[in-house]
């Protein structure tokens, strides 16, 4: 069975500033303490956190959405919709993550909180 995470937090940077981060390779690497692989331009491959998250881009909208396939092995994708929303307090991230293997659910979410999105969070304190 396949299973789904959303996930929203509030980010004190602007949703450029926030869009950003996710998409250049040297500010992700400063987020994550790790190199990435990371291009703007849809049907690309990318990987970070030294390849425990892998997959291919496939839509930017500049300051609003990332949309991407994340591997799980080289049998199985899921699906990652971020979006930016702006905020009196900076940005409201809403991370969909779909097609999640049962097996790899909570590991898939505490990866979303512990390695994801609270440093991420951390990076604009």
């Amino acid at each position: 069975m396949l299973k789904e995470i959303k996930i929203y937090r509030r980010i004190k940077a602007t949703p450029e500033e926030v869009y950003l981060a996710l998409v250049n390779p040297f500010t992700i690497e400063l987020w994550t303490g790790e190199p990435a692989e990371m291009s703007e331009t849809p049907e690309t491959d990318f990987s970070m956190l030294n390849g425990e998250i892998a997959g291919r881009n496939l839509e930017f909208v500049p300051n609003e959405r990332i949309l991407q396939i994340w591997y799980f092995g080289p049998d199985h994708e899921s699906r990652v919709d971020i979006r930016l929303f702006p905020d009196k307090s900076g940005t409201q991230i809403r991370i969909l993550h779909s097609g999640i293997p049962e097996e790899a659910y909570e590991n898939m979410l505490e990866g979303w909180n512990s390695s994801y999105l609270d440093p991420l969070t951390d990076f604009f304190e």
